[in-house]
């Protein structure tokens, strides 16, 4: 049977009737040359491919998710069909997945921010960019170094003293799958840990507050018996904003501050000290500062100097912790990894 294509084949039966070309291997070909047309056929572009289209999307405004969603449909002229096509997994649909990736990979190249909930705007790097340059691959990212330093894994959520080793990516055609997989896993919680970031810093300080009293207790301090951890009057807390009593008389506490700070808004040794100076009027020696940015050197070495225990968790610890314990996650997906049960086969 001739394959039943109404507009390719019926071009391909033409082109031959114009030639003239009449033999037993007319049919032969016809088919030949269907089949490769029907297999080559890529309705989704690849991953790579997305990358120029949505940058350039944000080039003339702030674009929604459901905005850039259709620019990208219109761009590439994808059918219903298309966009109905789902990862292997089935959790998501292909345009949303490369969508999300392409948002990842220019938020770590800083092309992209996200100055709310939703919503894309580009940076003045991604406007340099545009002006000299008409197309965009993950080689061109490479070029600079926040993104470098994400894509090579040097700077880690999951992993944060995991050092690079060679200034080359590791070819994946190198790599076992166990290696490939762990990879990925990494590089999808590196980019979980930015997003909680982001929608922390969304929140009020009141409720970022409870949240790191809910995971100090998920992380095992208090929690063993009822009231055991609170979050302290917000006026007046006289710079403590929690407290975890980790045995029913009350006989030891921790003592808790937490600041919700913009990720360039370093915490210096000024607050470092002012906190210290509060557990001194607790008489206590033990406290714990977490911040959604980062701590100074002068920071970290005052705390080392400190007869009290005071310990510092900066935003990329807390997002580790966060994911680790499950606090504002939930599981998307799991992947079993089997292996061969050798006592099953011991007759």
């Amino acid at each position: 049977m001739m394959p039943q294509d109404g507009g390719m084949s019926m071009e391909i039966i033409n082109f031959f009737k114009i030639k003239g070309i009449i033999s037993a291997f007319r049919r032969f070909f016809i088919t030949f040359a269907w089949k490769i047309i029907n297999q080559t056929k890529m309705a989704i572009p690849i991953f790579e491919d997305f990358l120029y289209p949505f940058l350039l999307a944000t080039n003339s405004k702030d674009m929604t998710v459901s905005e850039m969603r259709e620019y990208i449909i219109d761009y590439f002229h994808l059918t219903e069909e298309d966009c109905s096509l789902r990862t292997k997994s089935g959790n998501a649909t292909q345009v949303a997945d490369r969508l999300n990736w392409v948002r990842q990979y220019l938020r770590r190249a800083l092309m992209i921010e996200l100055p709310e909930r939703g919503v894309y705007r580009i940076t003045q790097r991604g406007k340099d960019y545009l002006a000299n340059h008409s197309s965009l691959t993950k080689k061109d990212l490479m070029e600079y170094p926040e993104f470098a330093s994400y894509a090579l894994g040097s700077i880690s959520i999951v992993n944060p003293s995991k050092e690079v080793s060679s200034s080359k990516e590791d070819s994946e055609e190198e790599m076992t799958p166990t290696e490939q997989l762990e990879k990925a896993y990494h590089s999808i919680v590196d980019d979980l840990a930015a997003d909680l970031l982001q929608k922390t810093l969304e929140q009020s300080p009141y409720f970022f507050e409870h949240l790191v009293v809910d995971l100090l207790v998920k992380m095992g301090y208090g929690g063993s018996f009822a009231n055991s951890a609170q979050v302290t009057q917000y006026v007046h807390d006289d710079g403590i904003d929690g407290i975890i009593y980790e045995d029913k008389l009350g006989l030891d506490k921790i003592y808790i501050q937490a600041k919700r700070y913009k990720l360039d808004n370093t915490v210096g040794k000024p607050q470092i000290q002012q906190f210290s100076g509060a557990l001194d009027e607790q008489k206590a020696t033990k406290g714990v500062f977490i911040t959604t940015s980062s701590y100074s050197k002068e920071a970290k070495q005052y705390v080392e100097k400190l007869n009290k225990k005071i310990v510092l968790i900066d935003g990329q610890e807390l997002a580790r912790y966060m994911i680790e314990y499950n606090v504002g996650v939930s599981t998307k997906q799991v992947y079993e990894v089997k292996r061969i049960d050798s006592d099953y086969f011991e007759e």
